[in-house]
This record gives C-alpha cells, structure tokens and sequence, in this order.
C-alpha cells in the first residue's frame, strides 16, 4: 500500500480509502461481517476510512465505531454532515447550528474524541458559506476536528469558499471529495485543476460507477434488479435508456482491454482513478469480503500511457458517460428556491 499527504495536512493517508456506505441496512446489515471487513481493510495497510452520519441513518458510523475500538489510533477517520438526520427543520443543512449539534452525535457514534476529517457531504445554498466556515474552523480550535473539506461541490463554490476564508481568516476546506471514474470524467475539465492549483487533496468516490465497472452488468445480460446497486436504484440499469446502453457497449471494450492488460475490470477501474496526478486515495465501497479482496488486489497496480490513451478514445477526458447525481451538467434544477422564492424560504413539509 502507498501513502499521500492529504491535502497539505501533513496526515498521511493510504492511496486507497475504505467507503463504508454500504454497511448498516442500506447495505450489509451483519454488523459482525462488516467489522470484519473493515479489519481486513486495516490489515492490508488501508489506514483511512470514510462514513457520513446520513449512511444507514447513523448505522455505517456505529459500525465504524465498533470496528475501531482498540485500533482508533491507527486510522485516518472521515465522516460528513448536511443530509436530514430525523423528522423536522434544523436537522440538516450547514448552518452553524446544525453542526454543532451533529458533531457530536458522529462523535458518540463512531466511539471517539476526534474526527480527523469533517466533510461537507454538499453545498447548502441557504447558509452563507462563511457562516460554515467559522463553525468549522470552531470545531478545529475545539480540538474536535483535525481537519475539514468539502463533498461534491462544483469548483466555482470551492473558489468562493476558498476566497471566504482568506478574507474572513478562517480555515480552509482541505479536500474535496467528488465522484469519479472512466465513465464519469467530467470532474477533470475544472474540479481537479482547481483542487491542484489550491492545493487541496481529494478522495473520490463511485470508482466503479454504480457497480457498471464490476463487470457483473453485460450487454445482452438480464440484470437482477433485486439486489445490489440495482435494487437501489433500477432507473440506472434499464437497458432501453439511451446513457445505459451506452454504458453497456464501453463496458464490452473495458473488458476486453482488461483481458489485454492482464486484470480484472475492477482492477482496471481503480487504477485508471489512482492515476490522475490530482487524486490523494480513492474511495473503495465494498458490501461483502468477497468484494474487499478483489478490489484490493488491484492496489498496487499501474497503467502506462498506451492503456490510458486507449480508455481515452473510449471516453474523452472530461466527459461523461452518464452525469453522477446531477453533478457538473446543465442539468434541471430541482430547487425550486433558486428561482421562485428567497433562498430562505422553504414550504413546510
């Protein structure tokens, strides 16, 4: 296992990240064989852990919890705030209020006095960015916090939070944390320079784009929707839209590049991440061991320029195959207070 400088922290962290969403009952709900996995991890020299409060609704971060008693130390721990926690208002968001008071809560659950990155799982267009900021920076004064970044935020708001913290003399977000992978690059065009030219780490995520880049999901292949990242989200796989057929035909030519290259597709997807000059560690989410180990035998591999180049006539640098969550595409907006109300104002659910 390698290691990276996160983000000019002076933290070093493995090139790999275990992703832990998948654990709790959105996913693998045996606690005991999600701990296992999580040790496993830990003993192949993995040392950096991503969960966010919002996974299982609190579950993953238990786990986590239970998983790191003995072994706290050892570990580089990161988790997130900004999703509903709960029924009722003030229970998400980025206000100062809201994270203060789920801090605490992550902190209980995961069994510890310090979390070594707090995210922000996505911008909040309703909280000055400097009033998040200053609750961060708070956070870190207060010891409870080592460090803090930002999670799926296009590269113009990292700008603007980046300026806000040096006028205001707060501390900065320190990382970035977007999804990528051969089938979603468009982070490359402006989220990874920006992140280089600020010098901010990242660690991404979805390396394996919704379970397309396993190479479980083929051309021609019924898909079982009952299980897996189908049965949550069946929208993604049906085979008659136009972006999943073209998932489909690429997966055909990655696997057959795979075969040349002498790995798996997996493999293959994790290492294409790893390459780009601008990625600290990349996120790996396994449900089961099965899925660990295979993922884990890719680590240390490397690809040169001609199975770059190849991925690249596949899909252009910069482009999307399909737009992860609505990120980094002219895409509808779906808050409507962006256009119809002041940002402050929310209907009553």
């Amino acid at each position: 296992m390698r290691y990276r400088i996160l983000g000019g922290t002076g933290i070093e962290v493995s090139t790999h990240c275990l992703g832990t969403m998948m654990f709790g009952a959105s996913g693998n709900p045996d606690h005991d064989d999600s701990i296992r996995i999580i040790h496993t991890a830990l003993d192949h020299g993995i040392n950096f852990v991503d969960t966010a409060d919002m996974y299982s609704a609190g579950e993953s971060e238990e786990i986590v919890g239970k998983a790191l008693q003995g072994r706290r130390d050892e570990v580089v721990l990161a988790t997130k705030v900004h999703f509903q926690m709960g029924d009722g208002p003030n229970r998400s968001g980025n206000s100062r209020r809201w994270i203060m008071r789920e801090v605490e809560a992550s902190l209980k659950r995961l069994r510890t006095d310090w979390i070594d990155l707090y995210q922000i799982h996505r911008p909040d267009h309703r909280t000055d960015i400097e009033e998040t900021l200053s609750a961060l920076t708070d956070l870190v004064r207060q010891g409870k916090i080592r460090a803090f970044g930002s999670s799926a935020f296009p590269a113009h708001e990292t700008v603007e939070a980046y300026h806000v913290a040096r006028q205001r003399g707060l501390y900065r977000f320190r990382t970035e944390q977007p999804p990528y992978n051969i089938l979603a690059r468009g982070i490359e065009g402006d989220v990874l320079p920006t992140a280089q030219r600020l010098g901010m780490g990242v660690l991404t995520y979805s390396p394996l784009g919704w379970g397309f880049l396993t190479g479980r999901y083929r051309k021609g292949q019924q898909v079982d929707m009952s299980q897996g990242r189908a049965a949550l989200a069946p929208e993604r796989f049906d085979p008659s839209v136009p972006t999943t057929a073209a998932k489909f035909e690429i997966v055909e030519e990655l696997v057959k590049l795979a075969d040349e290259v002498g790995c798996t597709l997996p493999e293959l997807a994790v290492a294409f991440v790893a390459s780009h000059p601008a990625v600290t560690s990349v996120i790996l989410g396994p449900r089961t061991m099965e899925q660990l180990e295979s993922l884990l035998k890719g680590a240390s591999l490397a690809l040169d320029d001609a199975v770059l180049d190849r991925i690249d006539e596949l899909v252009p640098p910069g482009t999307n195959v399909y737009h992860p969550v609505g990120l980094w595409s002219p895409a509808p907006l779906t808050d409507l207070a962006l256009r119809r109300r002041l940002l402050g104002d929310r209907a009553a659910s």
